[in-house]
């Protein structure tokens, strides 16, 4: 028998049932409905269904309806994310090497748990797992809030910095001494997460890989003035930090093969521009770090791409190869 306390919910039920159990693809026939709430001892019919729904349209929840065969079906527009969005979301957490496989299970589950359960299903069954490099660092989330909250109290943050061993072990970087930076970013870069700081004692910016600190703590001081000037033009150090990895900027000129086009958008952005130079040749002048990155970036194409100029950096590339000989 129904109790008067379970009916007070019934409107908390209908929507859970409504978010959670159904879409457009397999919306709750007004029969179905019933019988779920019966099982939960709150009692109904078919009348106080629709007018509960039409209740629900009232304040603005929008619950469609469908036929069914003979029957209509109800199931809610209104969803935080579509199905396309949901599984970007999924694939980019199973491409960061950085959440641990057992982060990865947790956090796949809970995006596919934002659609109804026919998503979900239809989701994780999809599943490509392309990424088999995965690190063991529990400690990310941990990392990653404490430096969120420093980020926004603009306060310094210390932690552990360890490399790994030939037999995977972990070895502390200044005999175990807590590093002590002033963040100014979290950054993702190459399927890794980085921390952007500045460093007092070199004068300028620094980073570290989020899966290699251990024991993240917020310190009471806070930033210094030069960490603030970088929080207020971070997209720049960004560049300067994670393309090209130090050394000089200067304006180069590269001449490459059509089939570079895209490697070029991809390395200095989409708003490049590119000129013809004929028969397949195409010509950029970018801003790059003069650092063996980028030489080592270039070389990479086996001379379908060469600096043009400056004569300086050309030289330089060439010198390098030729010690290389």
């Amino acid at each position: 028998m129904a109790t008067s306390n379970y009916q007070k919910i019934k409107m908390l039920k209908l929507m859970e049932m409504l978010r959670t159990d159904a879409d457009e693809t397999h919306p709750l026939t007004t029969d179905e409905i019933c019988l779920r709430l019966e099982e939960m001892e709150i009692s109904c019919d078919r009348r106080t269904v629709t007018k509960d729904i039409e209740l629900l349209n009232q304040y603005g929840y929008e619950v469609l309806s469908r036929m069914v065969g003979h029957k209509k079906g109800y199931f809610l527009a209104d969803r935080s994310f579509s199905l396309s969005e949901l599984k970007i979301l999924i694939d980019a957490v199973q491409a960061a090497s950085f959440i641990t496989e057992k982060k990865s299970e947790e956090l796949i589950g809970k995006i596919a748990g934002l659609g109804s359960s026919y998503r979900a299903d239809l989701l994780k069954n999809s599943l490509v797992r392309f990424n088999t490099s995965k690190h063991t660092n529990e400690q990310v989330y941990y990392a990653v809030l404490n430096i969120e909250t420093a980020l926004l109290e603009r306060k310094k943050v210390s932690f552990f910095y360890y490399d790994l061993d030939e037999n995977g072990e972990r070895v502390y970087r200044k005999n175990k001494r807590r590093y002590i930076v002033d963040p100014v970013s979290l950054v993702m870069h190459e399927d890794n997460y980085y921390l952007l700081a500045y460093s007092e004692k070199y004068h300028g910016r620094t980073t570290y890989r989020i899966d290699r600190m251990e024991t993240v703590d917020i310190e009471d001081s806070s930033i210094c003035t030069e960490a603030q000037d970088m929080q207020s033009s971070v997209d720049e150090h960004v560049k300067q930090a994670f393309r090209m990895y130090g050394g000089r900027i200067a304006k180069v000129t590269l001449q490459f093969d059509r089939s570079l086009i895209g490697c070029i958008y991809d390395k200095f952005g989409e708003d490049t521009k590119i000129t013809s130079q004929g028969n397949d040749l195409f010509r950029t002048t970018v801003n790059v770090q003069v650092a063996p990155t980028f030489f080592g970036w270039v070389f990479q194409f086996m001379g379908k791409m060469e600096i043009v100029g400056p004569k300086s950096v050309k030289e330089k590339y060439l010198s390098l190869l030729n010690a290389k000989l």
